[in-house]
């Protein structure tokens, strides 16, 4: 059964309260035509790809049989982290997701993640504004996802106060996203490597957060999730990649 998770702290930098407009509210990235809707991977010292790039698995999302969904590899190694492949992350450029997250009124975004690999990993959203300012900022709620767990319906708040700057200022990145990344940060930094698979499907942009009742519920479902992880681990069902 897919699992559901909220950042439980809800700030002040949230407005319950829909835009009059907004161009990216309703954007949803599914999958289903079969390409991977303008998520892509690469860098390093030359820009390269990743030995492998994110894929389209047209079967196996969270709707099951021919519901299609991402799938994004992290090679790890030892290596320096700035090569191609070593980390888990995706990213969508000059896109559907580059945009004024300051007045396009998108205060959260939602997501279905799984953990398809046999890391351990945890997911944060990345904001960039690289080319005008060098402003990058990330989330401070990060998801924890066990391997072999089944697939989890997240939401990241957006406001203001519930990012980290890296470079800049958060109100730079939000303000002019060119980039925005989906990837596997343990803290408050940038992608690191590991060795793993994500599954992600049902990318979507939500002028509001789930009601409080709801975030109640999630937030006993973040604590046991959390247990459970910590039990798995406890019992060697996770091993760890070197």
């Amino acid at each position: 059964m897919r699992r559901t998770l909220v950042a439980f702290a809800m700030t002040a930098g949230i407005a319950l309260a829909s835009p009059a407009s907004a161009a990216l509210i309703g954007q949803v990235d599914t999958f289903q035509d079969g390409t991977t809707d303008n998520w892509v991977a690469g860098g390093g010292p030359n820009g390269q790809v990743p030995p492998v790039p994110p894929k389209v698995q047209l079967s196996g999302g969270p709707g099951g049989a021919n519901d299609a969904f991402l799938a994004v590899t992290g090679m790890g190694g030892s290596g320096p982290a700035s090569q191609p492949g070593s980390r888990l992350t995706t990213f969508n450029i000059f896109s559907q997701w580059a945009d004024n997250y300051l007045t396009n009124g998108v205060h959260a975004i939602a997501m279905d993640l799984r953990n398809l690999g046999a890391s351990t990993l945890t997911i944060r959203l990345k904001f960039e504004n690289p080319f005008a300012g060098g402003d990058e900022a990330v989330t401070n709620v990060a998801f924890t996802l066990p391997s072999g767990d089944d697939w989890t319906h997240v939401f990241f708040p957006i406001g203001l106060a519930d990012l980290t700057a890296l470079d800049g200022t958060v109100a730079g990145a939000l303000g002019n996203t060119s980039v925005l990344r989906i990837m596997h940060a343990p803290g408050l930094t940038d992608a690191e490597p590991v060795a793993g698979i994500l599954g992600i499907d049902n990318i979507t942009a939500l002028a509001t957060v789930p009601e409080p009742a709801t975030l109640w519920i999630c937030a006993i479902g973040v604590l046991f999730a959390g247990l459970y992880a910590r039990k798995r681990a406890r019992e060697g069902a996770v091993p760890a990649q070197r």
